[in-house]
């Protein structure tokens, strides 16, 4: 029987809430986590796809630490580059798509308007370069069946990120600063799961070209913006959270300033873009909440 899809990084925040929309649609999905392959492994994921004979491979497998991969670019090179290349291979062999989950740091982030899909790359971080080589050894081998989704500021349920540490942060300060000189879109990883499973189908139906989407959510804001917004939503004042610049959070990676995408190449597929942030966030909060509550007890 063949397996309509297989999720690599499976146990990751996002890979958990791609299988979760899978399942609760019904469809034959197979999930695996680095503990079950390693996509940096050329015969363990080429076995991996012949064992499974997906239809679409969705690789949510990635090195995500994005400073550490200034020291270590060729660890970080092995998984977000040699990685895809090795199931863009294995996909072309068996005849199976595959979707490439990428980033907004693929961007030199020194944009004024939304970055379409065909925008110039120039990445200014080792992990934004890693990860645009995985993009390319994707649609270098898979032309009429590859996709990139590149996402940003992503958070969710299943894994530490931005809105959770804040969540946390409400309850043991009395101020915070953030940043306010950095643009971005907030984005659930339920909502991008939720596209990534469309595109998917629109992949096997053949409505959706192959290529690069933009996977975030509608709107921008800052740093500063949305922990005021989730200072509002948890009944705080959101005049708690003061501003600052990148200056004061200097790290060895450097951060993009702009990070909005744009989301035209959506509705060629038959798809509607992500919804606004704000909408996604307050839909997003029970979970989250729930969440931290669950890690308390």
């Amino acid at each position: 029987m063949t397996t309509t899809w297989l999720i690599t990084g499976a146990t990751g925040m996002l890979g958990q809430d791609v299988l979760a929309r899978l399942g609760r649609d019904g469809e034959e999905a197979v999930g695996l986590g680095s503990g079950g392959l390693d996509i940096t492994d050329p015969d363990a994921v080429h076995d991996a796809v012949a064992a499974h004979r997906p239809r679409i491979v969705v690789n949510c497998a990635a090195w995500t630490a994005v400073d550490d991969a200034e020291a270590r670019e060729a660890d970080a090179l092995r998984v977000n580059g040699d990685g895809p290349r090795n199931l863009a291979e294995a996909c072309e062999k068996a005849g199976a798509g595959l979707l490439q989950v990428s980033t907004d740091y693929v961007f030199a982030g020194d944009g004024t308007s939304p970055y379409p899909e065909d925008a110039p790359t120039a990445p200014r971080s080792a992990y934004g370069r890693t990860k645009l080589a995985g993009e390319r050894a994707v649609l270098a081998a898979l032309p009429e069946t590859g996709y990139v989704v590149r996402t940003a500021w992503l958070y969710g349920a299943g894994g530490g990120n931005f809105v959770d540490t804040m969540i946390g942060l409400e309850a043991a300060r009395d101020t915070v600063d953030v940043v306010d000189d950095q643009r971005g879109q907030p984005t659930w990883t339920v909502d991008l799961a939720d596209r990534l499973v469309r595109l998917g189908r629109a992949a096997l139906a053949d409505t959706a070209p192959a290529g690069v989407y933009h996977g975030t959510s509608g709107g921008e804001t800052t740093w500063f913006g949305l922990t005021r917004e989730i200072y509002r939503l948890l009944g705080s004042d959101p005049g708690r959270v003061r501003p600052t610049n990148s200056a004061a959070f200097a790290r060895p990676a450097p951060r993009p300033a702009y990070s909005v995408l744009g989301h035209d190449r959506w509705r060629r597929a038959g798809v509607e873009p992500i919804r606004p942030w704000q909408e996604a966030l307050a839909a997003a909060f029970p979970a989250l909440l729930e969440k931290k509550r669950g890690a308390a007890r």
